[in-house]
């Protein structure tokens, strides 16, 4: 290859005058929406169905939840490393949603199908089956992140692409947060009913994710492919990481956000029953945080290519905690919540639309430091900040709500528990948006990214 073709295969690295298809571009996204419909869905509903559904003491699933997730955070490493070790005619990222789209489904509704034994057996079920579903969700999540990188290396092409990832995940939080109760109800109700719901879902999942399968390409080569024809030791892999700072600032940074998604999703409908006394409003509520992200997206991509990913991001926090201040006028009117849930919902556009762009950004600056570009194991830090988080936000939603003294199965509540769930979807929730704030502003990877990519495609 030349030095001139080799510079544009860098550069350009999706179609001959950069662009991405939009029909690529949708096919993309509808990896995460096939992930929502299963994968979100559980995020709402999984500790409110163990604990008022089965009966499963609160304080136990927090604790399954926590080990399951930060285990299964030490796989996506290992998932990260088998990705860049990935050969064959489909690609190193690929492959995998054709793979693990089937397992996927049905490890989700076993997960659902917990047996009429004692509440230990109950809790061991409950564990074997979680880990199940976080291991094949590894499989499929981590090379899907992957793959953004893999599609384009233009900073703006993968922040639309990413755009699309998310808005269409929010379609799916929007339709599994509106419909899971309704379905599950107007299919018998009790266990029966979510087992149904999750095979309808389990299905509509893996046609999405063949879909992505079909619709997207594998574009991007190292700079010095030479040195990338053997794979990388695992443990030289991991150094490159460490010497990553912006790597794990954005790691650390999705980590944080999935513990705010976790128990933002986890204590609403604990908050519609108990604080507005109508599980219903889990529907409202749900609707209009996400129907606003999904208006705020629109204006993400100017907004970011103008101003960078932390400003947009940071801004953004800034209005999410306007958004919680009208909601603590009144904790238990409904209209100033759904106000409140409006403006978080705006505020939060800008950080579902960049951060996972944030990532693909830190590939370059780690091959352009140590000469390795290894995708695979940076969007591993993306995974596993994402079950982590979501592992961390939803232990403290079971270990908060037993510790208010929370008691399963729709009873009357002590002030303790109603403090307590209080605390989870409106409290810690501001606390982490002040965090992630700090977190940014450490984050300046956006002025230096230009020259890097230059450089590497001089190389």
């Amino acid at each position: 290859m030349t030095s001139d073709a080799r510079i544009q295969t860098h550069l350009s690295s999706a179609t001959e005058n950069g662009q991405i298809p939009l029909r690529e571009k949708i096919g993309y996204g509808c990896g995460d929406l096939a992930s929502n419909f299963i994968w979100q869905a559980m995020s709402i509903f999984i500790v409110y169905y163990y604990t008022d559904v089965i009966g499963v003491a609160a304080g136990v699933i927090g604790s399954i939840m926590l080990f399951s997730r930060v285990f299964d955070g030490v796989s996506d490493i290992a998932m990260g490393y088998v990705i860049d070790k990935t050969t064959s005619r489909h690609g190193k990222a690929r492959p995998w949603l054709l793979w693990l789209a089937v397992p996927f489904a049905v490890s989700a509704i076993l997960l659902f199908t917990v047996p009429d034994v004692s509440p230990f057996w109950q809790a061991v079920y409950i564990a074997v089956t979680y880990n199940v579903v976080c291991l094949v969700y590894t499989g499929l999540n981590v090379p899907y992140g992957t793959l953004n990188s893999l599609i384009t290396q233009d900073q703006y092409q993968r922040s639309l692409l990413n755009v699309f990832r998310m808005s269409l995940a929010l379609i799916g939080v929007l339709v599994v947060g509106n419909l899971t109760l309704p379905v599950a109800t107007l299919l018998g109700g009790g266990q029966s009913g979510w087992v149904m719901t999750f095979m309808i879902f389990g299905v509509i999942g893996t046609g999405l994710f063949l879909f992505t399968f079909m619709s997207t390409r594998e574009r991007v080569k190292p700079a010095d492919e030479r040195r990338h024809q053997a794979p990388v030791p695992l443990m030289q892999s991991l150094r490159t990481l460490s010497r990553n700072r912006y790597w794990a600032l954005a790691t650390i940074f999705i980590l944080v956000t999935y513990i705010f998604n976790a128990l933002n999703s986890g204590a609403v409908v604990y908050y519609a029953q108990y604080l507005l006394d109508d599980t219903w409003l889990v529907g409202i509520i749900t609707t209009a945080y996400t129907v606003f992200i999904l208006v705020g997206m629109a204006l993400v991509p100017p907004i970011t290519k103008r101003y960078g990913k932390r400003n947009a991001i940071i801004v953004g926090e800034l209005i999410t905690l306007v958004g919680y201040g009208i909601m603590l006028i009144d904790l238990s009117n409904v209209y100033l919540i759904v106000a409140g849930t409006i403006i978080r919902g705006l505020g939060k556009a800008p950080i579902n639309g960049s951060m996972f762009a944030l990532l693909g950004d830190t590939i370059e600056y780690g091959e352009w430091k140590t000469g390795i570009r290894n995708e695979g194991m940076v969007y591993s830090g993306g995974s596993m900040g994402i079950k982590v988080g979501s592992g961390l936000g939803t232990a403290l939603l079971g270990w908060i709500l037993a510790f208010g003294g929370y008691v399963g199965g729709g009873g009357e509540q002590s002030d303790a528990a109603l403090f307590a769930i209080q605390a989870l979807f409106i409290y810690l929730p501001m606390g982490l948006c002040v965090l992630l704030i700090a977190l940014m502003l450490f984050y300046d990877l956006d002025k230096r990214y230009p020259a890097i990519v230059a450089e590497l495609a001089a190389r």
